[in-house]
């Protein structure tokens, strides 16, 4: 894949339309239970896919829409992503649904096509034994004084 992150339940999106220039919605991934992203364990991030359509994010809401100004102000958003475009295309899970990337936009029936996207793909960092035995000694005695990386195990553990 590219360098481009996969999104995963939690990420955070936004509307190029919102009055609140800052607001943002979670995305919930309702299409799938099978495949996940990111975690240590493989068992807590579910990845997003071109089939989180509908009712797929939290609140629903990204405040007023400047797109539906009335005599007493816009009115109030209804966030439906109706489809994602942009997908990466060379895996299909087996919801049918193609894996979103930090690029994906998605299509709302009143903002068009690519008026939400994604503003945080979701995904955290989380160290493990892998990177402790890659990382720089000098550095990790200067960001924790108190811990020795010679005193790592071959599975990054203090002993």
């Amino acid at each position: 894949m590219s360098s481009k992150y996969v999104v995963v339940d939690g990420a955070l999106c936004k509307c190029k339309f919102s009055e609140d220039t800052k607001a943002t919605d979670i995305l919930l991934v309702k299409s799938q239970k099978k495949h996940f992203a990111n975690d240590k364990g493989a068992n807590k991030k579910l990845i997003a896919t071109t089939k989180e359509v509908n009712q797929t994010l939290k609140k629903g809401t990204f405040g007023k829409c400047t797109l539906q100004p009335t005599s007493g102000g816009n009115v109030p958003c209804v966030a439906l992503p109706l489809k994602w475009d942009n997908p990466y295309e060379k895996i299909t899970l087996s919801n049918q649904g193609k894996i979103l990337t930090e690029d994906s936009k998605a299509a709302c029936n009143i903002g068009g096509p690519g008026c939400i996207e994604i503003f945080k793909h979701g995904q955290t960092a989380e160290v493990g034994s892998g990177q402790m035995q890659k990382a720089d000694r000098d550095a990790v005695k200067q960001i924790n004084p108190l811990l020795n990386p010679d005193d790592l195990d071959e599975n990054g553990i203090c002993f």
